[in-house]
């Protein structure tokens, strides 16, 4: 096996443990930056919502307080005005989802669906926990969501979810006397659940992750040709050459030119010991034939 049969040898070892460890590591980091990246327009979409139902306690129902008694205005509630806030933003990306997920609720279309029912029971089971973030498999695709508790914190709430008999009239008379009532204070009873898809961010991670990984091999290859051909001109060409030399010496040619040994490196210091064992070696028969 050749010198330079060695060293590509050596070399694609080397290459293709580097290779794989960049690919991992990159990996690693791409996909993580990916979900970083669903996870902060998650937050965001999450804490839009949240400011559009403290907009609404605050700023939107003290100014429709009395409009309640004559007609009931959905507008009035924090669950809706976040809703349809978000439904309106949907118009656009239709692939992101917020609902306010309720196991009795008042408005039918926020019943909990049976994986959302397993998030509201977990909050349920675990009152100090504040936020879970998980992953699903939608029909678009896989999905990551972030989902925060429902619990009731506030008196007012129980005024229309409380006591049946307490409710306003206006509102059973929009949404019937089925739903939505025996609330408790303190009581966990939905969870706000956001939903972005993670196709795009995670595609757009793959898509880097391969150009990378071909950038990088096409500068292996460049590297690989460029080693070689240094290998060839610094290292094999000289040692091919003070290898016929020698063999010529070693068949009693004496007259074949010595090696070049111009330079600094190891093989010109090779050439000019060479060289010097020749000339001595020269001398030496030149004595015996006197």
């Amino acid at each position: 096996m050749g010198l330079r049969t060695k060293f590509n040898l050596i070399m694609l070892a080397v290459f293709t443990l580097g290779m794989a460890g960049a690919g991992f590591a990159s990996y690693e980091v791409l996909q993580r930056n990916a979900r970083d990246e669903i996870l902060h327009t998650a937050g965001i979409l999450l804490e839009s919502a949240l400011a559009v139902r403290t907009y609404t306690v605050k700023e939107v129902r003290p100014l429709l307080s009395m409009q309640i008694k004559r007609q009931f205005l959905p507008q009035t509630v924090p669950a809706y005005a976040a809703t349809t806030n978000i439904n309106n933003l949907r118009k656009k990306y239709p692939e992101y989802s917020y609902k306010e997920a309720t196991l009795n609720p008042t408005n039918p279309a926020s019943r909990a669906t049976e994986w959302e029912t397993s998030i509201i029971e977990h909050f349920r089971n675990n009152q100090q926990e504040k936020e879970v973030i998980g992953e699903r498999i939608s029909p678009t695709g896989p999905m990551l969501y972030i989902a925060r508790p429902i619990k009731i914190k506030n008196e007012n709430c129980l005024q229309c979810h409380g006591n049946i008999d307490d409710a306003p009239e206006t509102m059973l008379a929009s949404y019937g006397r089925a739903n939505g009532f025996g609330w408790k204070l303190n009581e966990i009873v939905g969870s706000q659940i956001v939903s972005v898809p993670m196709s795009v961010p995670l595609a757009r991670a793959d898509t880097t992750f391969h150009t990378f990984m071909i950038a990088l091999l096409i500068v292996f290859i460049c590297v690989f040709i460029l080693l070689n051909i240094f290998l060839h001109f610094i290292v094999i060409k000289p040692v091919k050459e003070i290898s016929r030399i020698a063999h010529d010496v070693s068949m009693g040619k004496m007259d074949g030119g010595e090696c070049d040994d111009h330079g600094k490196d190891e093989i010109a210091s090779l050439a000019g010991s060479f060289n010097r064992m020749k000339r001595s070696l020269v001398n030496a028969l030149d004595m015996l034939g006197d």
